[in-house]
């Protein structure tokens, strides 16, 4: 059964506003995670979009053929470890929802 999840991510403000600072190193991680899952067994497809009204906000939604393609790669220590830099650099965990086709 074919999953989609949707990984959310909130830059943390400081201040009056975003650190655009941050935002090459994330977009760096990001295509890096990216890169990686495309040569996953299952992985399907991904697309990381920004939030016109709140730019502090990325989802990330990616397509797998099985839950269990889904459990293998974030299961991956690679990913793990990418995971941990962005969550260290936004200042907050990435939210993960599964969804299956209805």
């Amino acid at each position: 059964m074919i999953v989609r999840v949707i990984m959310t991510r909130k830059v943390a403000r400081h201040g009056k506003g975003l650190d655009v600072s941050l935002l090459p190193v994330l977009s760096e991680l990001l295509m890096e995670l990216r890169s990686i899952a495309n040569q996953q067994p299952g992985y399907i497809s991904g697309e990381t979009l920004r939030n016109v009204h709140e730019p502090e906000e990325y989802v990330v939604i990616s397509t797998w053929r099985s839950m269990e393609d889904w459990q293998r790669w974030f299961a991956n220590e690679k990913r793990a470890e990418l995971e941990g830099k962005v969550d260290a650099l936004i200042g907050s965990p990435t939210t993960y929802k599964i969804y299956s086709y209805y």
